[in-house]
C-alpha cells in the first residue's frame, strides 16, 4: 500500500532518522476533500517538525554546568552552656 514517510535526520547520516509522519494513502482517499486537507495539514505539521529536529541535530547544544556547591559553613567552637 502506498504511503508517505516524513522523516528527521542530519545531513551526515541519510541511513536513520526519526519518522514525523507515517501514513498509508489510497486512491480513493482523495475523492474526499475534507480527507486532502487534513493530509496537507498533517503533512504540513511533520515537515516543520522535521526542520526543528534536524536543526536541533545540527546546532550543538551547550551543556550546562552543574552549580557550584554550597559552600561549608565556617566552624564556630560550640558556646559554653550556662552553669549555675
Amino acid at each position: 500500500m502506498p504511503q508517505i514517510i516524513v522523516t528527521a535526520r542530519p545531513a551526515s547520516d541519510r541511513e536513520q532518522g526519526a519518522v514525523m509522519l507515517r501514513e498509508r494513502v489510497n486512491p480513493e482517499d482523495f475523492e474526499s476533500e475534507r480527507f486532502a486537507a487534513n493530509l496537507v495539514e498533517r503533512l504540513g505539521w511533520a515537515v516543520v517538525d522535521a526542520t526543528e529536529v534536524e536543526h536541533e541535530v545540527s546546532t550543538p547544544h551547550s551543556v550546562p554546568e552543574p552549580p557550584a556547591p554550597a559552600p561549608e559553613p565556617e566552624h564556630a567552637e560550640p558556646e559554653p552552656v550556662g552553669t549555675a
